[in-house]
This record gives structure tokens, C-alpha cells and sequence, in this order.
């Protein structure tokens, strides 16, 4: 969601850091952060980005020569499903917001997630 004078969001911004380190093969440096990037932005955004998420324990780095190098703490999934847990947990009616979500879904998720849901609870087909 983009904030006043055309601005995106902090949690925008460090989306799409995130999604940039995730799809690296290796640890990134801020350059390399912000030569992935399609948006523009700036190297010192991008380096402030990368020392909140590494304050927040997201992100770990290393030195590499002058510069540091960073990578995530978890995987896109892992850290994906710790949000929803997160959400989750500060919301009064859980079985509404479960039902609204999977209200919400496409069929191919759907099924995925009627799959996993029968085999966790033993039912198995």
C-alpha cells in the first residue's frame, strides 16, 4: 500500500528486499540488494532496510571485504506462516478469520490444503 506523496510502506519496502534475498542463491551485499531490485531504490534505503531486518533477527550477515553480506534467518514459507501464526494469535474470533481466508482461496489451494489437513489428523485419504 503506497503512503502519502506516492510513498510505499516500510513493510513494503522490506517485502520486497526480503523476496530478493530469498530468491538469491547466496548471501547478498547491499549493492547486490539493490542491483535485484526493479524499483529504484537507493542504496542507503536499502542498506537501512537490511540493519532494521537484521535488528528485527530476519536477517543474519558477515563481512565480506568492506562491505557486509546478508541472508535470512528462515525461509520464505517459515517465515510466511509465522506471520499468519503471529495474526492469528491477536484476533479475538479465529474460526471467522479461518473461515474468511479459505472462503477466499482458489481451488488448487484449497485442495492442497484439504490434503495436508486429512493427513494430519490421521484420516489419511
Amino acid at each position: 500500500m503506497t503512503g502519502k506523496g506516492g510513498r510505499r510502506s516500510a513493510g513494503e519496502l522490506e517485502a520486497e528486499v526480503m523476496a530478493t534475498l530469498w530468491a538469491a542463491d547466496a548471501p547478498m551485499t547491499t549493492a547486490e540488494v539493490v542491483a535485484q531490485l526493479e524499483s529504484g531504490l537507493a542504496y542507503n534505503t536499502v542498506q537501512t532496510i537490511l540493519t532494521r531486518l537484521t535488528a528485527k533477527g530476519v536477517l543474519q550477515r558477515t563481512e565480506r571485504g568492506r562491505a557486509h553480506a546478508y541472508w535470512p534467518t528462515t525461509d520464505e514459507a517459515s517465515s510466511v506462516a509465522q506471520h499468519l501464526r503471529s495474526t492469528l494469535s491477536g484476533v479475538q474470533d479465529r474460526a471467522r478469520v479461518l473461515r474468511e481466508f479459505a472462503a477466499t482461496i482458489d481451488e488448487d489451494d484449497a485442495r492442497i490444503l484439504q490434503r495436508w489437513l486429512s493427513t494430519r489428523s490421521g484420516d489419511g485419504s
